[in-house]
């Protein structure tokens, strides 16, 4: 395999803060359960990464940060959403900062790089608010214009890191008519504000993430100085849904940091626990349990790694390719813990009996992930107001059109290829009929039918994805065509049917990330995910959501995602189609030491 670059921080990271189960390790399994016993915010935990360093990767280099790409950015978010997600996610307000990189001025850039570099800042989203959700044109904050800025008073409710955020993004109604050129975003530098004229909320408890600093803020006539409006007045909604084109990606990264750790403990139990004179892994109903769940894994693997790197090569594309990543990443990983819980039997219900409760503990947090930044219903929404212009476009496209796309999903999918700078300027509102991933089905289709019989590819394997496809390529025909002869649905009352629709395009989305993942890197990813047989496993996990009819599996592929799983756990690698090296369980760092900057190890 390859060695990728792009997954030395994340490398690096892991080697400082040690392995987890280690409980004298920073952030390891058995201190992060006292915290979360104890409702406690992770205040030291921060304080370690910051001094690591980390906050520079959320700062684009142009702005005097290291953060170079998306791809590299979702690996060390899963490094730390492993060890715990209330870390994770509290530390990772951060990438609210694309706002200002994608909307500010220059001076504003600035003052919010020196911020985070300097000052340990972090920072908060306040859209949402306790009598209008995701309803961000009904919010009832207002901001007045008044000589030399506007004065806010209202609130946002609920709030993550609303209390100990230095930089609050705020989302207020300028325009008493309202309508979505009604709304305007600040940036507020909370130290710059009447003390008096703000205020939070007491902290909410939470069913996990037990610690986050979950509250609200209020402002009573709060005199904000016009240098911290950010972009335009009334541009303020444009702003929020390209952020969350941004952060609904990001968020993913969360979920695959802690089904990674579930299906790794829940792994441990079944190698070591004997029933009936063998182990629970030795079984073939939970071998096979566990082996769908690590399917799930590579699946959701093929669709964020390759939205990351999409960023930058079609970011006009994302009010499509996030909502299907928010989707279908956090939607199929939560299920993924739910199923293997069984495995644990008893012991997925206690807090404390295996791995300090970790499973446990890991799905409560997470379940709060589908909802981030949009819920799994706002994201099926979002598709469902895209896809008959998709569907039109499709039948439409050009023979140029093909060569363009081709090139671009080389880019998207080869892990190898350089990436362009990212270019937030080019996201837009709606993707205009262009989802490279889906529509390039059919030429991946013919990839695959011109590979023949190469010798280092199994026949079968080779029929049963060319079956697969073709059955793919056909329920998206299906669909183009009822959506494209339908009547538009417009406005907020969709049929259930719609939604199902745009639930069945996310398993064609991942089906076709999946098979142009494996084309694209069968000669540097491992001879694993070269022969393929997993693919044909994902793909068959995917269909079975489409159609009931699926071309028969020979069991032994099973088992050879069964041999890679094994291999990968006992190796202390990433459960993952890029399996970077995790720290050993031999590796032990004092929790009273600081975690080492990365740039020793980057450097070898």
């Amino acid at each position: 395999m390859k060695s990728l670059k792009q997954y030395w921080v994340a490398e690096a990271l892991e080697r400082s803060l040690g392995s987890p189960f280690t409980p004298e390790n920073p952030l390891s399994f058995q201190h992060t359960a006292t915290l979360d016993e104890q409702e406690v915010f992770p205040e030291a935990e921060i304080k370690g990464l910051y001094d690591w360093g980390l906050q520079h990767y959320y700062i684009p280099t142009d702005c005097g940060g290291k953060f170079t790409s998306f791809e590299e950015f979702v690996a060390f978010v899963r490094v730390l959403s492993r060890r715990d997600l209330n870390t994770a996610i509290a530390f990772t307000t951060m990438f609210w900062s694309f706002l200002t990189w994608m909307a500010g001025t220059e001076t504003q850039k600035q003052q919010l790089a020196r911020f985070m570099k300097d000052d340990y800042g972090t920072m908060c989203l306040a859209y949402s608010e306790r009598e209008h959700g995701s309803d961000l044109v009904g919010g009832s904050l207002v901001g007045e214009k008044v000589p030399g800025g506007y004065r806010l008073t209202g609130e946002k409710w609920p709030i993550n890191r609303a209390t100990r955020s230095g930089i609050t993004f705020v989302l207020a109604r300028t325009d008493k008519a309202g309508g979505n050129r009604g709304l305007s975003l600040f940036m507020l530098d909370k130290r710059a504000l009447d003390p008096t004229s703000f205020g939070n909320n007491p902290k909410i408890k939470t069913h996990g993430i037990r610690g986050a600093d979950m509250s609200g803020i209020y402002f009573e006539d709060c005199f904000v100085p016009d240098e911290m409006l950010l972009g335009k007045e009334g541009q303020g909604l444009e702003l929020a849904l390209k952020g969350f084109q941004i952060t609904r990606a990001l968020c993913a990264a969360f979920s695959q940091g802690s089904a990674d750790t579930c299906l790794r403990t829940t792994l441990n139990f079944a190698l070591n626990r004997q029933l009936y004179g063998k182990t629970v892994w030795d079984m073939p109903h939970p071998r096979r349990v566990l082996v769908n769940g690590f399917l799930d894994i590579l699946a959701c693997d093929c669709v964020n790694i390759a939205a990351a790197r999409g960023f930058h090569v079609a970011p006009r594309q994302f009010s499509v390719w996030s909502a299907v990543d928010k989707y279908f990443v956090p939607v199929t990983l939560e299920k993924m813990q739910q199923d293997i819980s069984v495995v644990l039997g008893a012991r997925f219900y206690m807090r404390d009996e295996h791995d300090y409760g970790v499973f446990q503990k890991m799905l409560r947090d997470s379940s709060i992930i589908s909802v981030f930044d949009g819920s799994s219903v706002v994201n099926l929404h979002s598709l469902i107001l895209q896809r008959r212009q998709l569907a039109k476009a499709r039948s439409r496209r050009k023979p140029k059109d093909l060569v363009a796309l081709q090139a671009r999903l080389r880019n998207s999918f080869d892990l190898t290829t350089e990436l362009p700078a990212f270019a937030p300027s080019q996201l837009d509102l709606i993707a205009r009929g262009t989802d490279d991933v889906s529509q390039g089905l059919e030429s991946a289709l013919a990839t695959l039918e011109a590979l023949g019989k190469p010798l280092d590819i199994d026949a079968n394997v080779l029929d049963c994805l060319k079956q697969q496809y073709q059955q793919f390529l056909q329920v998206l025909d299906e669909q183009d065509e009822a959506i494209a002869d339908g009547a538009f649905e417009h406005g907020h009352d969709q049929s259930f049917e719609s939604f199902e629709e745009a639930k069945g395009y996310c398993y064609i989305h991942a089906a076709a990330a999946c098979l142009h993942m494996w084309l694209h890197n069968r000669s540097q990813l491992g001879d694993f995910f070269a022969q393929g047989k997993w693919l044909v496993l994902c793909a068959d996990r995917l269909l079975a959501q489409l159609t009931p009819e699926q071309p028969a599996i020979p069991l032994a592929y099973y088992e050879t995602v069964a041999e890679e799983l094994l291999r990968l756990h006992r190796a202390d690698k990433m459960l993952s189609i890029v399996p970077f090296q995790l720290a050993s369980r031999t590796n032990s760092v004092s929790a009273s030491a600081p975690i080492k900057s990365p740039a020793p190890i980057l450097q070898v």
